[in-house]
């Protein structure tokens, strides 16, 4: 895709989320079963091999990986993984799913409205657990979760993100 095509796809969007903001206004979504033998999560990708493309919102036909889909489910697989590990180290037996959801505006991301932020907004992290274990040990351990999980720290620690380029 060129850029020709690519403003030729993304003007119609556009024109949309000028007309109708709400339009703009999407969850994405990311889900993962715990491993209830293993310190392990499985994310649903979807796909074997993971390419990332443009999200339909944005012109893209849907084929690609979305990074916004891929940012929830590393939260979701790092949650999950951290959740499993910290269940070890206290023994308790949980299993269960971990969901992700995040909201965009994607007037920001395509320059609609300067206004409208970049990127996700909101992500909220919800964990369904199956677990016989008392409820200030299940407390506890989405504590020491939220505490030890290396994608959600950086995500709601603002980390500075440095670009860079170099030519080869």
């Amino acid at each position: 895709m060129d850029r020709a095509e690519l403003q030729a796809v993304q003007a119609p969007l556009k024109e949309r989320y000028r007309e109708e903001p709400d339009a703009a206004l999407l969850t994405l979504r990311a889900d993962g079963e715990l491993d209830g033998s293993r310190i392990a999560c499985s994310v649903q990708t979807g796909r074997a091999l993971v390419e990332a493309g443009l999200h339909p919102a944005t012109g893209g036909t849907g084929a690609l990986a979305c990074s916004g889909d891929m940012l929830l489910e590393a939260l979701v697989a790092c949650a999950g993984v951290t959740l499993r590990s910290v269940a070890t180290s206290m023994e308790l037996d949980v299993a269960g799913s971990v969901h992700a959801e995040g909201d965009l505006d994607f007037r920001g991301t395509l320059g609609v409205d300067r206004e409208a932020p970049v990127g996700f907004t909101a992500i909220r992290l919800r964990f369904e657990l199956a677990a016989d274990e008392p409820e200030e040990k299940l407390a506890k351990l989405i504590e020491l979760t939220e505490r030890y999980c290396v994608v959600a720290q950086t995500l709601a620690g603002g980390v500075p993100l440095d670009f860079s380029y170099s030519i080869a």
